[in-house]
């Protein structure tokens, strides 16, 4: 038997996004986003997908917001939709899109579950991305201004905002691999996107402050601590490298200040930096967000772009091939409180699993991977905290089983089942797992 121990304030949490989980991209006023453009060109997104339905969630909120009850989840982070809310990006306010999220705001403070809303998951106006997207700095300001509509429009209702989601997603998968949307591949531009991004994640914590001065507002980073192969110095160089490559560009600027030495000195990089940038993007945050799904290990090798390479793993894999690693959650969190000096609150704010969930005669889903890939990762959560370490609370990525970006709907990460076809919804048993965690059940 082992015991879960975790305070009784603790936060219970499900995390989504508006593209994955909304559907109706054509009501409401609102107009395409990159993904809807992104999921339109053939073979970027598995069997053709796209959001355009999803979980349906702009119609069913009700619905979900009633089995998150059920399931006894303490708060529900939902990421708003830039082009619901201005549909050209920087242009006039959509009244329609204000009004759904008010809606599906008040009834989640109705059900007493707390509203977490993320300002920005992906979703980038198409309109702004025939500008240049977050490759012009004039896109950050367009952000800017987004915000402000947003924390006035909501900011009475809502306490805690999240600025932007996994920046590193934005610049690599979207401009570097071409992997998400807009899909390009461009080095010069990935290094436009990281500074653009952090400025703007910069200039919204600045109008919060003026405009909601009693809320909390964080970001959401990704951060992987990649562990050097083997104890070779070049190994440990690797490792260090694909910290500054993929973790640093963004916590370094915010917390510190600056960014890197390694990436100019290693690299040459020639980051966009203004006068006073860094001093924007480095404004007190209220509490940090981590996204957590595994942890890989590295080589040095010099035929790389950034000279480390993913060595292969031991560990049990996800349906995704992606390594198990919970003390890899272990080791970014204990490095981003150092890195934060300590003071700052921190929430996991995704981590769960892709599995292949099936429907028995019965009409359950016995997700027995997903229950014990959430129980190793909770056993963390519970350690850290008797270590001292300010975790204030976890979201389970994801509520409901949605469009997962490139996969389409070829994974499911929910707790929460959705028949495609039918917009059926079936409780898992992992959220009934989640439920008696919640309860204070912890001994398994």
């Amino acid at each position: 038997m082992q015991k879960l121990c975790f305070p009784d304030n603790f936060v219970w949490g499900a995390a989504t996004a508006s593209y994955q989980v909304e559907g109706a991209t054509q009501e409401g006023g609102r107009r395409p986003s990159i993904w809807d453009t992104f999921s339109a060109i053939e073979g970027a997104v598995a069997d053709g997908d796209d959001g355009s339905v999803a979980a349906d969630q702009y119609h069913r909120y009700a619905q979900d917001i009633q089995l998150m009850k059920k399931i006894g989840l303490h708060a529900y982070r939902f990421s708003i939709s830039w082009s619901r809310i201005i549909p050209d990006g920087d242009g006039e306010v959509n009244s329609l899109g204000i009004d759904y999220y008010q809606r599906l705001i008040h009834a989640l403070k109705e059900a007493d579950i707390k509203p977490v809303a993320t300002l920005y998951h992906w979703d980038l106006p198409q309109s702004l991305e025939d500008k240049g997207g977050w490759r012009v700095r004039e896109t950050a300001y367009a952000f800017k201004r987004y915000a402000q509509v947003c924390f006035e429009a909501f900011g009475k209702d809502v306490e805690q905002w999240i600025t932007i989601n996994e920046p590193w997603c934005i610049a690599y998968l979207g401009h570097l691999h071409g992997e998400h949307a807009p899909g390009h591949k461009s080095m010069a531009e990935t290094m436009q996107v990281i500074h653009t991004v952090n400025l703007a994640h910069g200039l919204a914590v600045e109008s919060f402050r003026n405009i909601c001065p009693q809320g909390e507002i964080g970001i959401a980073w990704n951060p992987i601590l990649y562990r050097p192969a083997t104890r070779t110095p070049l190994d440990r160089k690797a490792a260090e490298i694909a910290s500054c490559i993929e973790i640093r560009v963004f916590t370094d600027p915010v917390l510190h200040g600056t960014y890197p030495d390694m990436v100019n000195t290693e690299f040459g990089w020639k980051l966009p930096i203004e006068p006073g940038d860094l001093d924007i993007i480095s404004a007190p945050l209220d509490f940090i967000g981590v996204n957590y799904y595994n942890e890989e290990a590295v080589e040095y090798d010099s035929t790389k772009m950034f000279h480390f390479a993913v060595v292969p793993h031991w560990q049990n894999e996800t349906v995704q091939h992606w390594p198990i690693v919970p003390g890899g959650l272990d080791r970014v969190i204990r490095w981003i409180n150092k890195e934060s000096g300590g003071r700052l609150p921190l929430y996991i704010t995704e981590n769960g699993c892709s599995a292949n969930d099936v429907v028995d005669k019965k009409g359950r889903i016995h997700d027995i991977e997903r229950i014990g890939f959430l129980f190793e990762h909770f056993k963390v959560c519970s350690e850290l905290i008797e270590d001292g370490i300010p975790l204030r609370g976890y979201y389970v990525w994801s509520f409901i089983d949605n469009f997962e970006w490139a996969w389409g709907y070829t994974k499911r990460f929910g707790i929460v089942y959705c028949d495609y076809a039918t917009q059926k919804r079936i409780l898992k048993d992992s959220a009934y797992f989640m439920r008696d965690v919640i309860t204070g059940y912890t001994e398994f």
